[in-house]
């Protein structure tokens, strides 16, 4: 429960074009704030000061977005190319992300799809959070997507919870905490979606615990600790094991493994096509050029 600072900067992967850090809980990615003295920017420019572009406005281009409260993996592109190819992936959605959470009560199922559109709050007073289609105030629902599958039920400082494994299929923002606080479960020591209730916990118990990103010269693939855990945090009490976590993620990675070949056998497929396609039209040019040929030359000789 160390709390955040400029010096404990935890780097899970490194090469020449990417970055891959274990966020930690309560600190932003970047600010604009000059009283903001802890934020990832400032961890990366103590901690790699010659990687920093100047020619971007905070040194570093984040390949996306964790909340402020969130804790977990992060990508961080190292040059201008490395991120426009990241981006193509999350443009794409053939990147694989998986979250850890404890949400208050007991899920009932052992396996969800949440899948209720999610728009911006208009309400007054709730102008900096999301919404649930068909919320008052509910300004442009954009279809959203999230699994949910039940990992252990326990409590958290007496009170029932349930700890959950979440695959967010879009990218809304604060997607999970909406999804969850939609169906009566709402994150453990989530204050905004709690409506300022959830306030006894130290943090927000949401964690970015797994990515894979596709690149096609450099797949990306990163797993954390897990942070819920009664070693770590003695209020959390599991008593019933649903699902395995480990064999869970070695069914995700191995399902997630396969739908990449079968883009790529489809990609190359479609390439193939393209190139017959080609050949073809230039046959058939060739064909129509000499029957023209064949025409002209017997024009000619009927004069």
């Amino acid at each position: 429960m160390e709390p955040a600072s400029v010096e404990n900067l935890c780097v899970l992967y490194h090469s020449a074009d990417y970055l891959v850090l274990n966020k930690h809980w309560d600190i932003r990615i970047d600010s604009k704030l000059w009283s903001e003295t802890h934020t990832v920017q400032k961890q990366l420019m103590y901690r790699f000061p010659q990687l920093a572009d100047p020619q971007t406005h905070y040194g570093f281009r984040f390949c996306h977005q964790l909340d402020f409260s969130t804790s977990g993996v992060l990508c961080v592109a190292l040059n201008k190319a490395a991120a426009g190819r990241a981006y193509r992936c999350f443009k794409d959605r053939t990147v694989t992300k998986a979250y850890l959470a404890l949400v208050r009560g007991t899920v009932a199922d052992s396996r969800m799809t949440l899948d209720a559109a999610i728009g911006k709050n208009t309400t007054e007073g709730k102008t900096h959070m999301m919404c649930v289609e068909g919320t008052e105030g509910c300004e442009n629902p954009k279809p959203s997507q999230t699994l949910l599958t039940v990992l252990e039920y326990g409590s958290y400082d007496g009170e029932p919870v349930t700890k959950v494994l979440l695959q967010p299929l879009t990218g809304r923002t604060h997607q999970l905490r909406v999804h969850c606080s939609s169906v009566g479960h709402s994150i453990v020591g989530d204050f905004t979606y709690s409506l300022g209730t959830d306030n006894a916990p130290y943090r927000m118990m949401l964690h970015a615990y797994f990515l894979r990103i596709p690149l096609q010269h450099e797949v990306i693939e990163v797993t954390t600790s897990d942070p819920f855990v009664i070693e770590l945090d003695p209020k959390w009490s599991p008593e019933t094991r649903v699902q395995n976590l480990e064999s869970l993620m070695t069914e995700i990675i191995l399902r997630t493994k396969a739908e990449e070949r079968q883009r790529q056998e489809e990609n190359l497929a479609h390439e193939e096509e393209k190139k017959r396609r080609r050949r073809k039209s230039v046959e058939e040019s060739e064909e129509e050029r000499a029957q023209c040929q064949q025409w002209l030359s017997e024009w000619t000789l009927s004069d």
